[in-house]
């Protein structure tokens, strides 16, 4: 099921202007906003939940590479039409699963559950919620590979914040198909906080089945995971690269949302590590 050329919603936030993205929102989005990239919202099955997801992608029959991204903990995700901009100029399919609770899909929402919790009830909750989600974003690829105009031998995936942490739990399944996957500013709320997730991720980074690419601006809540990640990725012979960008904006918050905001950054070195690999 879908809802065909849905239309992006192109609201611009008070931090577009300062950050460079309204400039290239504004130049891009004539050519890639117009008649030339498709949107539609799909549905697909986990179970008994019937998901959502934003499906973005270039004119003609393909079939094309694709970028499953994987959202924050945001439940509004209508900052995703413009994400999905420089990925789709690059010529992906660029499919952005809404997991349960999230954007358009059913469920319950991760950080209601999360806010009763405290202690070690809250970091034990943390990977089982994760273990959950990941469930709804494997189920999204199985229907992505499905699709007539994806190359199925293709796909890569980008992860923000909670959606990162989905990105290295994937990382560790070959059975996903993924060939590469980028985790930009994964952990770097929880991993203080969380013995339970440190265990969960440095198991997930340990198997690592693709090659990984951790990204994050100095100005991150915390570099602790971004850190401790790498060493367990090097130690293990994984293949991988790690980047801290400098500060982006002026708070931490600022520096976090430098995986949505900050493409015309880290775009370059992100899509040649996809092209590498996803050839």
């Amino acid at each position: 099921m879908s809802e065909k050329n849905r239309t992006p919603r192109l609201s611009i936030p008070s931090w577009a202007a300062t950050t460079g993205w309204l400039l290239l929102c504004l130049a891009l989005a004539p050519h890639a906003l117009g008649q030339e990239m498709r949107v539609e919202t799909v549905s697909y099955k986990n179970g008994d939940l019937e998901l959502r997801a934003f499906l973005y992608r270039p004119p003609g029959p393909g079939p094309y590479p694709a970028i499953v991204y994987n959202h924050g903990s945001e439940k509004n995700l209508a900052y995703i039409d413009r994400l999905a901009v420089p990925f789709v100029q690059q010529g992906y399919v660029f499919f952005a699963p809404n997991r349960r609770g999230h954007g358009r899909s059913p469920g319950t929402y991760i950080l209601d559950v999360l806010g009763t919790l405290r202690g070690a009830e809250w970091s034990q909750a943390l990977v089982r919620l994760h273990e959950e989600q990941l469930s709804d974003q494997l189920a999204g690829v199985a229907y992505l590979k499905n699709l007539p105009f994806v190359d199925s031998g293709r796909i890569g995936v980008y992860g923000w914040s909670f959606g990162g942490i989905q990105t290295l739990l994937a990382a560790e399944r070959s059975e996903s198909g993924y060939k590469a996957a980028v985790s930009c500013a994964g952990a770097a709320q929880t991993w203080p906080a969380s013995p339970d997730l440190r265990t969960r991720l440095t198991e997930a980074a340990q198997k690592a089945a693709v090659p990984l690419f951790l990204l994050q601006a100095q100005n991150d809540h915390s570099l602790a995971a971004i850190e401790g990640l790498s060493e367990v990725l090097r130690r293990n012979g994984k293949p991988h690269q790690a980047r801290v960008y400098p500060a982006f904006g002026a708070t931490p918050q600022q520096g976090h949302e430098f995986c949505v905001q900050g493409s015309e950054i880290w775009g370059p070195e992100v899509f040649a590590f996809f092209a590498q690999h996803l050839r």
